[in-house]
């Protein structure tokens, strides 16, 4: 689902103008910026043709340059804030335009929130075809800044640099020894970051130690093109609740030496460090997630909580990035599923436990289908951590997993993934057909497309978005179906 999912495009005929031939890649136009797509592009048009501004905020008059042109849309790079919008700000990142974390600094964050609510509410109308929903508002996130329990960068030697850098780029490409965040359509080239404002402020007092330490050992860090190299991420995780810090450090083989050096380091430069672990990827593909996993300082897990409920977190472990909002998130699926405690509830795509245990308390039993194996162990771990003993998960495709169960659930919870249901699970929820469902999604369009199936047999009360992700495009939401009553 691109960026276009909620942009009502103008058929050919309905141009007043055939701006098709006259708008060519490299041009220049002056456009203004009418709204904000979900991708975060500003939109605006000209002539009635779309044209998706990058760096752009609504409201704004901008001079900007044709960088792309396809038959209904084009897409452009701002040049010049001919008219700046009223809801810009100035963005406190240094590396905000450049890195692809957030999309919206540049934007208040109250009109943030409402470009999400629309987003939800277009897509409903645009994909699923489902009109007059009453969309609430969407519930902030407590944090604006801060908010991340979970950053990871990269290591690379094809530095990235910026504009303002550039009279210090070295001679030679060896020396651009790099950990940071990778330059958006890139996948080897990565800006050297300094701090990111969305961790907490130590955790880039951390970033800048690792860095130093990493560079001070004269070792390569791992190219994505040559597969050559030493240092490939470091990931820092956060709890809230207990104040305490995980480092994990990823490399392309081990040097026991070395890790422990760094260890003992960091461990005496940071009293709030809990544990730090060392994880070994040698496989040439781009991720975090090591072969080999060993413990260099403390116990290898850090404790964080969401609601009263606690959980372990290990290096490789799922857990919401931003817990004070997935608190909101759960409490909302809660208030939804209104339970009575004798309600039998099945939840789809149950991750690792989070949403059972907010449940399991009102409910009389409590069912989680999830595919992967490390996510029905953490789930049960957690269950068994906060004394829980009636939710059962079972391990398995959900499409056969599902079919399996053949007792009727009164409450049914669907979390999919990005992509939403597939259609063969949504044809058994259907045949299944419980009472109450809650849909918790983070796609608004899928959610839209899916509902407007379950439309046939739901009716759709009401939807609860939830900001999880500020200064970017990103938004939960929550729907609330009840099962038509039959006459």
């Amino acid at each position: 689902m691109g960026r276009r999912n909620f942009e009502k495009i103008p058929d050919q005929k309905s141009r007043k103008n055939d701006v098709t031939v006259t708008m060519r890649k490299g041009d220049l136009i002056d456009i203004n910026v009418d709204k904000m797509a979900f991708g975060g592009q500003g939109v605006g048009r000209v002539e009635g043709f779309v044209v998706f501004v990058s760096g752009a905020v609504a409201g704004d008059r901008v001079r900007a340059r044709i960088i792309r042109k396809k038959r209904d849309y084009a897409e452009a790079r701002i040049q010049d804030v001919l008219s700046p919008s009223l809801d810009r700000v100035e963005a406190p990142c240094p590396y905000f335009g450049f890195c692809g974390g957030c999309q919206w600094q540049h934007m208040r964050y109250d009109m943030q929130l409402i470009h999400k609510h629309a987003h939800v509410a277009e897509a409903l109308a645009h994909v699923g075809g489902l009109h007059g929903v009453r969309v609430h508002p969407v519930l902030p996130s407590e944090r604006a800044f801060g908010y991340r329990n979970k950053m990871e960068f990269s290591f690379s030697n094809r530095r990235w640099y910026l504009p303002s850098e550039l009279d210090r780029k070295p001679a030679e490409p060896a020396n651009d020894f790099a950990l940071g965040l990778h330059v958006p359509g890139t996948y080897n080239k990565v800006i050297d970051i300094e701090a990111c404002l969305l961790q907490q402020e130590a955790g880039n007092h951390m970033l800048r130690a690792v860095k130093a330490l990493a560079e001070a050992s004269r070792i390569p860090a791992y190219g994505l093109k040559s597969h050559q190299g030493f240092w490939r991420y470091l990931a820092l995780r956060y709890s809230q609740a207990y104040k305490e810090w995980m480092i994990n450090v990823v490399t392309s083989c081990a040097d026991d030496p070395l890790l422990s050096a760094l260890a003992d380091q960091l461990s005496g430069q940071f009293s709030s460090i809990r544990t730090i672990v060392h994880n070994i990827n040698r496989r040439k593909g781009a991720t975090a997630v090591g072969e080999e996993e060993k413990v260099l300082w403390g116990d290898g897990i850090i404790r964080d909580k969401i609601g009263p409920f606690v959980f372990q977190i290990s290096a490789n472990s799922f857990f919401q990035t931003n817990a004070l909002a997935a608190e909101t998130l759960y409490r909302t699926v809660a208030r939804f599923a209104a339970l009575t405690g004798k309600e039998s509830v099945l939840d789809l795509y149950s991750g690792t436990g989070t949403i059972p245990l907010f449940l399991a308390p009102d409910a009389r039993q409590v069912i989680g289908i999830e595919i992967s194996e490390n996510a029905v162990r953490d789930a049960r771990k957690n269950c068994k951590e906060n004394g829980v003993d009636h939710c059962r998960f079972i391990c398995g495709d959900m499409r056969h997993a599902l079919s399996s169960e053949t007792q009727r659930p009164d409450v049914m919870i669907i979390d999919p993934p990005r992509a939403g249901m597939h259609k063969d699970v949504l044809k058994q929820v259907l045949t299944m057909a419980p009472e109450k469902v809650v849909y918790v999604s983070c796609n608004p369009a899928t959610l839209a497309r899916d509902l407007g199936q379950m439309a046939t047999l739901y009716d759709l009360i009401e939807i609860q978005p939830v900001d999880m992700f500020p200064h970017t495009y990103h938004i939960e939401s929550v729907a609330n179906l009840r099962l038509r009553k039959r006459v």
